[in-house]
């Protein structure tokens, strides 16, 4: 695919952001030492005076974020995901998410495709920790259109939203006319063996998967659900009815995520075979993010073999 764009999610993220602080006055940006890396630093070039950097302090920098949202603002706080979901846990539980405050936390870097920074910053546990929030929306666009439509989206809703963006430039898989709505995920195409729901990245080797399996005769329907939570239990049920069998594809561990979400709604209302491509409840390692990706099974070779496994199991 050397021929399609490709732009990193938080390049998205960041270039919104700028649009919205010349749309919304009470919008405030937040990074914790680290706005080169999440390209929050556009914003404090565009506008100074609504951008704080906040130090290597990622709690305080939540628990500013909160006193801010209760005096009527919107915040967008930025980190990357291991920092922004794991060492400020308890101030978006307690000071965000319990008072239900208009917080939006933009998590950068998340997933292996980090890189060579290494297992201690490849985070596949951040989807699994702000899912177990009350009042916490989650979403993780596929791709630089649907990121700066869900953080329009996020923006425009009332109430904490953990809006997960990568590091590696991925290719652009929808268009200007791409529609997108927090709670709802999208068909990409149809099929009637097996469907593949994935979201970030995997998005696009779920769609080279449906080519795959076309090409040997197996007709597959692809989702793309970008909103983890709350997750669209309707189009999860009639995927489930429609093809028999679902494989989920996340860069983000097995446990908790996406396919966890899933298989929470196929188990309470249509039982039927869920497969999870995802990282199999181990650590990351330093490497070129592209290798990575192939390493622990995050590639459209997977989830093909991986849905024919869960065709093979169904009644």
């Amino acid at each position: 695919m050397a021929d399609v764009k490709k732009i990193a999610t938080r390049e998205g993220y960041s270039d919104t952001l700028v649009e919205l602080c010349g749309e919304i006055p009470n919008l405030y940006v937040f990074d914790a030492d680290l706005a080169g890396a999440t390209k929050t630093s556009k914003v404090k070039k565009a506008y100074p005076d609504r951008f704080f950097d906040c130090g290597i302090a990622e709690q305080n920098m939540m628990s500013i974020a909160a006193g801010m949202a209760a005096c009527g603002n919107i915040v967008f706080a930025s980190s990357f995901a291991m920092f922004a979901s794991g060492r400020a846990f308890e101030q978006i539980r307690n000071s965000i998410a319990y008072p239900k405050l208009n917080v939006k936390i933009g998590a950068t870097h998340g997933g292996i495709s980090v890189g060579e920074d290494g297992a201690s910053h490849q985070c596949c546990e951040d989807i699994s920790l702000m899912r177990t929030i009350p009042n916490m929306t989650v979403i993780v666009p596929a791709d630089d259109t649907e990121a700066r439509l869900a953080t329009r989206a996020a923006a425009k809703m009332h109430g904490p939203c953990y809006l997960r963006f990568g590091r590696l430039a991925v290719p652009v898989v929808f268009d200007s006319d791409y529609q997108f709505e927090i709670g709802k995920g999208v068909v990409l195409s149809e099929g009637t063996d097996v469907t593949v729901i994935a979201n970030g990245l995997m998005v696009e080797k779920a769609i080279e998967a449906g080519k795959q399996l076309a090409a040997q005769g197996i007709s597959a329907r692809i989702v793309n659900m970008a909103t983890v939570k709350p997750i669209d239990r309707e189009l999860v049920l009639e995927c489930a009815a429609k093809t028999g069998a679902i494989v989920t594809a996340e860069e983000h561990s097995i446990i908790g995520g996406l396919g966890s979400a899933v298989c929470e709604v196929v188990c309470e209302e249509h039982p039927v075979p869920v497969l999870r491509v995802g990282v199999k409840d181990k650590f990351g390692k330093s490497g070129p993010a592209v290798e990575l990706l192939d390493l622990f099974g995050l590639s459209a070779a997977n989830i093909v073999q991986t849905a024919k496994k869960a065709i093979a199991l169904k009644k």
